[in-house]
């Protein structure tokens, strides 16, 4: 994507990119690029600053004082890094002014995570900006490293009683039924769910046996749950902070039966009409995309010890339903998802044994490991006209997003001209009534008024006052 369309996207969508980074650097560079050059070498794929757009003016150009010194500096800041970073700095135009784009290649899986040398902190990346990673998030990376065999260990002080005998059952006939000269052959069911991995070779359950037929995995497993709810609507009082809050325990069929039961309550309904003048509920977001993706979540999150502690979140807000899970996209990338049929799996035992788990509510396979969900998703959404998933691999962490309709452009606050002017001079930092006066060749009063219409706009603080200096700066983004 080139600079033109990679602005546009960010106009349309808000800014609403995890892999780009807008920074005005109208003052030099900003203390900030320390932390987003780190987070976006530790980002799968890596990704894209662009210095010289002010993102709360709706990523409107401002002037850049020196950009070949702007320049030299990313070339210094590149070498604070350990391993130091990758990138490749560009010159282009938006709005036919220059702006400096620069791309920022992924950190090598081996030297991850890229780390501020002076203090040796590894940065993160996220919609809300860039944040320290945790110990455990530092271990998740190093582990990432080998292949993830977690799946395949024997859980210490489970026995074949603990797993679900329904489950098991039904398990087994599948089995036999769709596979019967390979894994179904085996006459005896001991033998049957050794070769498939549910149990060890001194018959106790593997971590994939128990998640996927356990009578309680959260014995074990406190934390590999759904925890799920819903923001507050307009209306509700105050003290409200979530609505249907629930934590789904169980097996995987059992929780993904209960995660749909929770969307049948809680997602919006209407009623539409369709061209053949019947009428039919509409939820909010279709349930056989909200049903993919979280069997995705369910069966491909992170197993290591560093997620132990972490749950799969489902958040229900206004304008979109979010769902999170640890652990990174694994033997493929976002742009791929959807569109090459791979079936890459972290947890690939787990993963074989769902093929053949039944819902106990529906008597359907938790997954068909085809590489069919995603393209799935994609066709319910477009039928029920809503906006295309969108994914997001943070390395140790993947996120799902649905919208609940188009996303509105980013709106440009309308600047007069003084106000324009006013604005971009306040790029270099902080300046007073009076220098503005005299390096604008403005008056006063007309300058005081366009800072009262920036501060109401939010894009103009004041500071001082009581004996200091009064100065007006930006707004921090």
């Amino acid at each position: 994507m080139d600079v033109s369309e990679l602005v546009s996207d960010l106009r349309a969508s808000g800014g609403d990119r995890i892999d780009v980074e807008v920074k005005s650097a109208a003052g030099g560079l900003p203390q900030s690029l320390t932390s987003t050059l780190s987070a976006l070498a530790n980002l799968p794929g890596g990704g894209a600053i662009i210095l010289g757009l002010d993102e709360r003016t709706g990523f409107r150009p401002v002037p850049l004082g020196d950009p070949h010194c702007l320049k030299q500096g990313l070339g210094t800041k590149a070498r604070a890094f350990t391993p130091p970073i990758r990138m490749a700095v560009e010159d282009a135009t938006v709005d036919g002014e220059p702006v400096i784009v620069v791309r920022v290649h992924e950190c090598d899986r081996s030297a991850k995570p890229c780390r501020v040398s002076a203090t040796g902190t590894a940065y993160l990346r996220s919609y809300d900006g860039d944040f320290p990673m945790s110990e455990l998030e530092e271990q998740a990376f190093l582990t990432s490293r080998c292949p993830p065999l977690f799946d395949r260990a024997p859980v210490v002080g489970a026995n074949q009683t603990d797993l679900d005998s329904d489950l098991v059952r039904e398990f087994l006939r599948s089995v036999r039924e769709r596979d019967p000269r390979g894994l179904g052959r085996f006459a005896d069911d001991g033998e049957l769910l050794l070769r498939a991995g549910v149990l060890d070779s001194d018959h106790r359950p593997t971590v994939a046996g128990i998640l996927a037929m356990g009578v309680h995995p959260q014995q074990w497993f406190p934390r590999f749950v759904i925890q799920i709810s819903a923001e507050p609507q307009p209306g509700d009082p105050a003290e409200i902070r979530a609505r249907n809050q629930a934590t789904i325990t169980g097996p995987i069929p059992r929780m993904l039966d209960e995660a749909l039961s929770w969307a049948r309550r809680t997602f919006a309904t209407s009623i539409a009409t369709a061209a053949d003048g019947t009428v039919h509920d509409r939820m909010e977001y279709p349930l056989v995309a909200f049903r993919e993706l979280i069997g995705n979540a369910l069966v491909h999150r992170d197993l290591d010890h560093w997620s132990t502690g972490m749950a799969i979140e489902v958040r229900l807000r206004r304008d979109r339903l979010v769902i999170t899970n640890p652990g990174g996209l694994y033997g493929i990338t976002v742009d791929r998802l959807g569109r090459d049929a791979v079936t890459s799996a972290r947890n690939a035992r787990l993963v074989a044994i769902c093929q053949h788990v039944r819902s106990p509510d529906t008597g359907a396979r938790v997954i068909e490991a085809l590489a069919t969900g995603l393209p799935i998703v994609a066709e319910s959404l477009e039928r029920a006209t809503l906006p295309p998933a969108h994914y997001v691999d943070a390395g140790i962490r993947f996120t799902a997003v649905l919208y609940h309709s188009a996303r509105e452009p980013v709106r440009t606050p309308k600047l007069n001209v003084t106000e324009q002017k006013i604005y971009d001079a306040l790029a270099a930092g902080s300046i007073t009534v009076q220098e503005l006066e005299s390096s604008l060749d403005l008056s006063a009063p007309n300058i005081r008024k366009a800072l009262r219409a920036l501060r109401a706009s939010n894009l103009v603080v004041q500071e001082g006052g009581r004996g200091k200096p009064t100065t007006y700066r930006h707004v921090p983004s």
